[in-house]
C-alpha cells in the first residue's frame, strides 16, 4: 500500500467524471465527484484555460489531495487583458496597458510557482513579462515602472492585495494607451507598407513563374 498519483490537464473549473479523470481514478475505488469537486474549485480561476493537476491518492485510506500547476504568466496576461497574441515589436507595437491592479491579480495566481517572496516581489516578475508581450504597465515600460513600485508607490495595492479596477481607471489606461500607440503609429504605417510591397513582390513573382 502506498501512494499514486495521476497527472492530467485540465480546463479550469471544467473537470468532470469523463476522460481523461474518470477512467484514471476508477480503478482506485475513489469518490471521483469529491475529486472533481475538489479540483473546480481549485481551478475556477482559471476558467477557458488549460491546467496541469496532480491527484495524489493515498491507496490505503482513500485520501487525496489535489495539486495545482499554473498556466505561462503570459497565458494568465492574455486572458487577464483579453488578447490573442502579444506584440510581434514590443518595443514599438504596444498592445494593452494593464493596472497595477491587473498585474498584482496575475501575481497572486503566479506567486507559489515563482518562489517570490510577497506579491510585490511577484508582481515585478509581472511586469517584466508584459513588457516582453508589448503590454504597459500604467501608462509605462518596465524600466520606468519599476523605480516606482520599488520607491512604495503602489505598497498600498501590494498590501491589500487589491485586484478591483475602476471604470474611470480603465479609461484612464485606455487614454495613456492611445497616446502610446500614436507615437509609434509612423513605425507601423511603415511596418505595414514594407510588409504589403514585400507581399505583392512576392504574387508578381508567383505570377512569373507560372507563366
Amino acid at each position: 500500500m502506498g501512494k499514486e498519483s495521476i497527472d492530467v490537464l485540465i480546463e479550469g473549473g471544467k473537470a468532470s467524471a469523463a476522460p481523461p479523470l474518470g477512467p484514471a481514478l476508477g480503478p482506485l475505488k475513489i469518490n471521483i465527484g469529491q475529486v472533481v469537486a475538489e479540483i473546480n474549485k481549485k481551478t475556477q480561476a482559471f476558467k477557458g484555460m488549460k491546467v496541469p493537476v496532480k491527484v495524489i491518492i493515498d491507496t490505503e485510506t482513500k485520501e487525496f489531495e489535489i495539486e495545482i500547476g499554473t498556466p505561462p504568466a503570459s497565458g494568465l496576461i492574455k486572458k487577464e487583458l483579453n488578447l490573442k497574441s502579444g506584440s510581434g515589436y514590443p518595443n514599438k507595437d504596444k498592445v494593452a496597458n494593464m493596472a497595477m491592479e491587473d498585474v498584482v491579480k496575475v501575481a497572486m495566481m503566479k506567486q507559489d510557482a515563482f518562489f517570490s517572496n510577497g506579491v510585490k516581489q511577484a508582481s515585478k516578475i509581472i511586469i517584466g513579462s508584459a513588457n516582453a508581450m508589448g503590454i504597459l504597465v500604467e501608462g509605462k515600460i518596465a524600466v520606468e515602472i519599476n523605480p516606482d513600485v520599488d520607491a512604495g508607490k503602489y505598497d498600498d495595492i501590494f498590501n491589500a492585495e487589491k485586484t478591483d479596477v475602476s471604470d474611470d481607471k480603465r479609461k484612464q489606461l485606455a487614454e495613456q494607451l492611445d497616446a502610446v500607440q500614436k507615437v509609434h503609429a509612423p513605425f507601423l504605417q511603415r511596418l505595414a507598407a514594407s510588409k504589403k510591397a514585400k507581399a505583392e513582390k512576392e504574387e508578381k513573382k508567383a505570377v512569373k513563374v507560372a507563366e
